[in-house]
C-alpha cells in the first residue's frame, strides 16, 4: 500500500474515480504490459542474485499497470481510506489463509481491532460481501482448483476446504458454478472449455 500512495502521490498519474455503486470485486481484460511485467518479475526467479535488486523495481511497475488499468480506481480506493481498510484486509487476509477453519465473526473483528458491525460495514465495502460469503466462496475456489488441477475427488476436496457436510458443499458449489461439483469438472476439461476464472 505504501507503493500505492507514493504512485498516486504523483501528480502525472490519472486515476478515474470508481463508481459509487461498483462491486468490491471485479474481472477485466489486462495489457501486454502489465503481463510482460509479470513475466520479468517471474523470471527473476532464474537469476537469484537479481532479485534484491530489481524485484522491486519490477513490482512498482505492475502496481503502476494496476493503477492505470480501468480498475485502477478500486485499488486508489482501498488505498485513500486509511485505516479502517488496512484493518478490514488484515481480516480478508487471515479468512484467506484460514479459509478451512470454522470462521466466527467476533474473532475476526478482533483480528483485525474493530468492532462487529464496524468490520461487517468495511468488508462489505471492500468485497461486497460478507466474511462468512467471501470466506463461502474462498472455499469453493479452492476446492474446485484441487478438483481439477489434482484431481481429488468432491468429497475430499469439499473436506479439505472446511466443509464437513457433503451435500451442504454440493448445494453451495451448484449455485455458485451453476452446476454439481463433477460435472463442472468434467465440462471444464472437455475440449474448448472456457478458461478457469480465479
Amino acid at each position: 500500500m505504501s507503493v500505492v500512495r507514493e504512485l498516486l502521490g504523483q501528480e502525472e498519474i490519472q486515476v478515474a474515480e470508481a463508481p459509487s455503486a461498483s462491486p468490491g470485486m471485479a474481472t477485466g481484460e489486462t495489457t501486454v504490459e502489465f503481463l510482460t511485467a509479470c513475466c520479468r518479475l517471474v523470471d527473476l526467479l532464474e537469476t537469484p542474485p537479481d532479485i534484491p535488486f530489481l524485484s522491486g523495481l519490477i513490482q512498482r511497475e505492475i502496481v503502476y499497470r494496476i493503477l492505470r488499468s480501468a480498475e485502477g480506481a478500486r485499488l486508489r480506493a482501498i488505498a485513500t481510506q486509511g485505516e479502517q481498510s488496512h484493518r478490514t484486509a488484515k481480516a480478508i487476509a487471515w479468512i484467506k489463509a484460514n479459509y478451512a477453519q470454522p470462521l466466527r465473526v467476533e474473532d475476526l473483528a478482533e483480528i483485525a481491532g474493530m468492532g462487529v458491525s464496524t468490520l461487517h460495514h468495511h468488508f462489505r465495502v471492500l468485497t461486497a460481501m460478507s466474511p462468512l460469503q467471501y470466506q463461502k466462496q474462498i472455499r469453493l475456489q479452492a476446492a474446485r482448483g484441487r478438483m481439477l488441477l489434482d484431481g481429488l475427488d468432491a468429497a475430499s476436496a469439499a473436506f479439505e476446504a472446511g466443509y464437513e457436510s457433503a451435500s451442504q458443499f454440493n448445494r453451495e458449489y451448484s449455485r455458485l458454478f451453476g452446476q454439481p461439483p463433477m460435472r463442472d469438472i468434467r465440462a471444464l476439461r472437455s475440449p474448448g472449455a472456457a478458461p478457469l476464472e480465479a
